[in-house]
Formats: structure tokens, sequence, C-alpha cells
């Protein structure tokens, strides 16, 4: 089985859904199984799911409630992208690593969310691109890539065109790790890849045609990897 994950981040998923942004990411999505390829696309949480978990945690809630809350969020979110992908049955969201292969059984493309707290969907991803023997995930983000801080609060942060993992953990080591953080990658979602192989490339998906283009080897963003 040939496949590619993609991660679309929460930036693609406000509270006040953009039908427009959802027809124009689908619309290149759906150009991946033309190249022969199986896709497994994993949505974020957003500004739904920091809501929530903004407002689970004010009530006291533990994080791992406030991780399964996020997670809800994904689904709701993936059952979005399904929609505008015209998929059949867009409200069956895998909810399992094992319902990943069921699905891809029966069509080119399978859309999901989270699977448990303490995991995020950028780790979801990795774990899809594994199980399925993708060698590359593509993660979609409102940057053009990696930086050495955050270049919207620091405008001499410096892009980095390759990584290595090593290299990635380190720069994220000061990442806070509570539900509904991960901004950048996860550090979990870098040890699973690294364990595998598995490349990951950070894309503007602002431009949803830079995750067609990184998917066929273009050099765009920042890639960690071997």
């Amino acid at each position: 089985m040939k496949a590619v994950a993609v991660k679309i981040g929460g930036f693609a998923f406000p509270v006040e859904p953009d039908m427009g942004f959802l027809r124009r990411c689908a619309s290149v999505l759906k150009r991946i199984p033309e190249e022969g390829l199986k896709l497994v696309v994993v949505a974020g949480g957003g500004g739904l799911a920091r809501r929530l978990i903004r407002a689970a945690r004010a009530l006291g809630a533990p994080e791992a409630i406030c991780d399964e809350i996020g997670i809800m969020a994904t689904r709701v979110n993936a059952s979005l992208l399904s929609i505008a992908l015209g998929l059949p049955s867009p409200m069956r969201i895998p909810t399992g690593l094992q319902d990943i292969g069921e699905a891809l059984d029966k069509r080119d493309i399978v859309v999901m969310g989270g699977l448990q707290p303490g995991q995020s969907t950028d780790a979801v991803a990795v774990l899809a691109a594994e199980l399925t023997g993708a060698s590359l995930v593509v993660k979609a983000t409102d940057v053009d890539g990696i930086y050495t801080a955050d270049p919207r609060r620091h405008p001499g942060a410096r892009k980095l065109e390759r990584l290595s993992y090593d290299e990635a953990l380190e720069l994220l080591s000061k990442m806070a790790v509570k539900a509904g953080t991960y901004e950048l990658l996860d550090p979990l979602a870098i040890r699973l890849a690294k364990r595998s192989g598995v490349a990951i490339r950070v894309v503007d998906g602002r431009e949803p045609g830079n995750i067609y283009k990184a998917i066929k080897g273009a050099d765009v963003g920042s890639l960690v990897g071997p």
C-alpha cells in the first residue's frame, strides 16, 4: 500500500468554520489519490477545541478530561472535512488505529481526529504513517515552516529548512505539553517518527497547494527527518 499522511492544523478550523477554505483544501486533497496514493488526513482541534478545553479547565477538569474534550472537537472537524471531500458516511470517523486499514480497504481517503488522551493529532498522523507504510507526514499549519522562535512574536527568528529528529526535539524541548497547546510539532510525534524513519514536512497550509507540492517532493516548508 502506497500511502501518505496529512495533518491539517487547527488554523483550518476556527470556531466559525470557513467553508470556502475547507472546499479549497478538499479540492487539493482529492488530487492525491490520482497519484496512486492512499491518504490519511488527521484534523486538528482548532478554535473549538481550545475554547472547550479552556472552559473545562476553568471548571476544574483534569488534563485527561481536557484531552478527551479536545479529541471530540477534532472528530467534529474531521466530519466537516469529510463532508467537504464528499466522502460517504462522513460521521464514521475512525476512533482507533485498527479502523484506518479497514477504511482504506474501502476508499482512498480516510479522515480522522484524535485517538487518546496525552497524544496530539501530530502523533496520530505519524502513527497512521507507520501503520500504512507511509514514509512522509505533511503537516499543514499557519506558518511556512519551522523557525528558531515563533516568527509572529520574534521578527528576527530564522527559518530552518531541514532538521534532524534530535535537532527538532532540542528546539521543542521547552514546549508546553498541556491539552490544546501543541503549536508547532509535538515532541512525541518526532520520537515516533524517529523510530520508524518517517519524515515530517511542515508547510504553510493557508495555501493548500503546498500540501500537494510537498507530497510531490517539492522543497517547501521545513523537513524533519533522518
